[in-house]
């Protein structure tokens, strides 16, 4: 125990010590502001003068092995500029074609829609009950029998099959 407080007590000592310290060197540093405050003269404490120094003779030495890092790191960094475009190139291609393929598809159900149309309408004017009623209305009447003259002089009222004839050549002798 006795030990102990002697500790406590050096350590005391050892304290009052650094703050006795710290507080005179705060002193002493504010004596020394306060004197070189009073020995400036007028408002500006320091006066700066520029120097040009001339360095158009200086050269820098060459590193080969700096030279050949930045060779280096140039040519992987080109690669690697060009692989990004590349994949950048390929992906907007990528879109364009996809709105290329939208605009066809498109344009596509479009012409069906129209063909479907056509169709209908095809198939409302190959009507016979409404060429019979339009050529009523003309004042056309159904052909009667023997009026109609096939060229080929066969029965009217059988079939005819389109055929194509070949018209034959004679040469005069």
């Amino acid at each position: 125990m006795a030990a102990s407080a002697m500790a406590g007590q050096q350590l005391e000592m050892l304290g009052s010590r650094a703050q006795s310290r710290a507080e005179s060197l705060t002193a002493r540093n504010r004596e020394l502001y306060e004197t070189q405050r009073r020995a400036r003269r007028g408002p500006t404490p320091e006066v700066f003068f520029t120097k040009h120094i001339d360095n158009s003779r200086i050269v820098k030495a060459d590193d080969p092995e700096r030279r050949r890092e930045m060779r280096t790191f140039t040519g992987v960094m080109s690669v690697l500029f060009v692989l990004v475009m590349v994949y950048v190139w390929q992906h907007f291609s990528a879109i364009e074609i996809g709105y290329h393929v939208e605009a066809q598809k498109q344009q596509v159900e479009q012409l069906r829609e129209e063909n479907r149309q056509l169709r209908l309408s095809e198939a409302q004017l190959t009507d016979p009950g409404r060429i019979d009623r339009i050529a009523k209305q003309l004042g056309l009447s159904e052909p009667e029998p023997g009026q109609v003259v096939r060229p080929e002089g066969g029965d009217p009222n059988a079939p005819a099959l389109a055929q194509a004839s070949i018209p034959s050549m004679q040469i005069a002798q």
